[in-house]
């Protein structure tokens, strides 16, 4: 059924937020300005939840400081959405709900995928 994979009903669905309730998430330790931050976070954009792991752009930007980081968190954000992009319009396998397979086959099959894919670019040129 179309639309019914979306990213919001993909986001409901996952056990992602699951993991990090029941703190069995992998641990993810950084500091930034000498603040120590122990729970990893995830770049999104203005339609997903207001979770504490997800890190929204900042819609109208005011200060310099607000629009430097609203214009590396977009830059971030992008370069995670364009590989998907051409992942998808090149390999319909990365198409699909992945809900059946384990993380470590979906793991090797995005590495398989992108190593295809840059074999192919590097044999284009």
């Amino acid at each position: 059924m179309a639309g019914t994979n979306n990213d919001i009903t993909v986001l409901d669905r996952s056990s992602l937020f699951d993991y990090l309730i029941n703190d069995v998430a992998p641990p993810c330790n950084f500091e930034v300005k000498c603040h120590h931050y122990n729970m990893g976070y995830y770049l999104s954009n203005g339609i997903y939840p207001q979770y504490a792991t997800l890190m929204q752009t900042i819609s109208q930007p005011s200060s310099i400081k607000e629009k430097i980081f609203a214009k590396h968190q977009e830059a971030a954000r992008k370069d995670v959405e364009r590989p998907f992009g051409v992942l998808q319009s090149r390999w319909h396998i990365v198409k699909r709900p992945a809900r059946m397979w384990t993380a470590r086959d979906l793991r090797k099959i995005m590495k398989t995928c992108i190593i295809l894919h840059n074999m192919i670019i590097e044999s284009e040129h």
